[in-house]
């Protein structure tokens, strides 16, 4: 009973934000900033999304999140899975050093080195660009790390019978280490997505005009579009950024969870 009990907390605990943040939604402006606050909209004011919607370039935000996204996933995987199969299976002069020097930068946030790399793409020109939102996050050291665990639960065994049978090192790859590691990939492919997806700093910097910027700077703005703050319309922004979210979860946490117990009873 009070594993339960702390388990209903918990869920409380985690879920109220989302929930407060759905209410407010659909809410009247007078009702988000009544005192007490109400936990119930008394109408469903379903036009604050369709106020949202149109009182910034949403689709133009949403495109650009969609790119930086999508380019961010698709590099961070042609990086990360020859880079820990070669720290995984192979042993070579300077290996932990190297290795070493990746777990290192996991230790530097972002707020300390974009002001050098800010210098340098303005130097080149690439302010408002796609490039200065994607190349800076073309890998990524915990990627590296975890999908390095990953591989090196695989068995030599398979691995040395699939060279016996003049496997290349790219099929050993693609047909064996990449269907393993499945759950750990979906893992990193959706920890990847949240991260860039709701990514407001990089693109707040490193930009100046809204033809590249992303959606969580275009729903931010949203604060300014009257005088004072238009809590329900921001939250119905909020609620259409979270969506891709949420369903991205829904789809992978069947892999998620076959990863974390993988590990874990490793």
């Amino acid at each position: 009973i009070p594993r339960m009990i702390i388990t209903v907390i918990l869920f409380l605990i985690f879920f109220f934000p989302f929930y407060w943040m759905l209410v407010t939604s659909v809410k009247t402006l007078g009702e988000t900033v009544q005192v007490p606050p109400t936990f119930f909209p008394e109408v469903f004011q379903w036009e604050n999304f369709k106020q949202a919607f149109e009182a910034i370039p949403f689709l133009s935000y949403l495109k650009n999140s969609v790119i930086v996204t999508a380019a961010v996933l698709i590099l961070q995987m042609l990086t990360i899975v020859p880079c820990a199969y070669a720290f995984a299976r192979y042993r070579f002069k300077g290996q932990k050093f190297l290795f070493g020097l990746i777990m290192i930068t996991m230790m530097i946030p972002a707020q300390l080195i974009f002001m050098p790399i800010f210098v340098m793409f303005s130097r080149i020109g690439w302010i408002n660009t796609y490039q200065s939102l994607i190349l800076p996050f073309a890998s990524s050291a915990f990627g590296i790390f975890m999908l390095r665990q990953t591989f090196k639960q695989v068995p030599n065994e398979l691995i040395e019978a699939a060279k016996l049978d003049r496997a290349s090192e790219w099929k050993i790859i693609c047909k064996i280490m990449l269907p393993l590691a499945r759950p750990t990939l979906t893992t990193l492919a959706l920890l990847t997505f949240i991260n860039t997806w709701n990514d407001y700093f990089w693109p707040l910097v490193l930009t100046t005009k809204d033809t590249v910027r992303t959606l969580p700077v275009g729903i931010a703005s949203l604060r300014q579009i009257e005088s004072g703050i238009n809590y329900h319309v921001l939250m119905a922004g909020n609620v259409m950024l979270v969506i891709p979210i949420i369903i991205a979860f829904v789809l992978a946490q069947k892999q998620i969870i076959k990863a974390f117990t993988y590990m874990g009873d490793k």
